[in-house]
């Protein structure tokens, strides 16, 4: 496992260099939905990603955001995200990251999730731990909710949809200590093993936004489920990570309906 350990983390390297030296250049983007973007930097990097892949691993499947997916079916599957954060990478903003997951029949084997800008490797491999440029990650020792610093995020079609997370924005915004929403999935799920969030919580991700960070979470120590605290299988859509301490506290607030009030 080491060796496929090392193809991702090449992969993510050699497409993160990519997106650090395109960032500050002109950037062609086009769009999937209103607020679904999608660059040409995506596109180039997802290239990257799958040719590093299949190189080291020819025969595993792959499910990737842009297009490049097939053979999704094998047991092996590497889930990617070529480039988690695409709008604010459009943008300019600088938070943004590679994500990688190998998954053995839908259960995430190993991760490798980069950030290009602040050159941040997280890794993680099942039962061996979670990894930060070679520092192992433990999650957070926050108790309470309301000393908590949590992370969200709205779907792309918050703006016409039912489903949207405003209420449960503005339940935890009055519950915990702070939200922060800054646009990147991955990233939240990964400071969230890294200690410097205390949970997460999102509707409607797909399986490359949080296969690789599901495994950071768990490795450190966290509980990853779904809202109502059923085990978190990654065709969910719904999904709620945290150090653990809070988790029910996080339950609580989603299942009880405050939210809704």
């Amino acid at each position: 496992m080491q060796e496929w350990l090392d193809a991702a983390i090449d992969a993510a390297r050699q497409a993160g260099g990519l997106q650090r030296s395109r960032f500050a250049g002109v950037k062609t983007v086009t769009h999937k939905g209103a607020k679904d973007l999608v660059t040409d930097v995506d596109l180039a990097s997802e290239r990257i990603i799958i040719a590093c892949l299949k190189k080291a691993c020819p025969d595993f499947g792959v499910l990737a955001e842009e297009g490049g997916s097939h053979n999704e079916q094998h047991e092996y599957c590497w889930i990617i995200d070529p480039l988690d954060g695409t709008t604010n990478y459009a943008h300019g903003y600088p938070w943004f990251c590679v994500s990688i997951a190998l998954a053995h029949r839908a259960v995430p084997l190993l991760s490798v999730i980069y950030n290009p800008m602040s050159d941040e490797l997280f890794t993680a491999r099942h039962g061996s731990g979670a990894w930060c440029n070679g520092h192992q990650l433990t999650i957070s020792q926050t108790t309470e909710l309301g000393e908590s610093l949590l992370a969200t995020g709205f779907p792309y079609d918050c703006a016409t949809s039912q489903e949207n997370n405003f209420d449960d924005f503005m339940a935890f915004q009055r519950r915990a200590q702070g939200i922060r929403r800054a646009g990147s999935a991955a990233l939240d799920l990964a400071y969230v093993a890294k200690g410097s969030l205390d949970g997460f919580w999102e509707i409607k991700l797909k399986p490359w936004d949080v296969a690789a960070g599901i495994l950071l979470v768990q490795e450190a120590g966290g509980m990853v489920t779904g809202h109502a605290g059923e085990p978190f299988l990654l065709e969910n859509h719904r999904i709620l990570a945290s150090n653990g301490y809070i988790h029910a506290s996080m339950v609580t607030l989603l299942t009880s309906g405050e939210s809704h009030l």
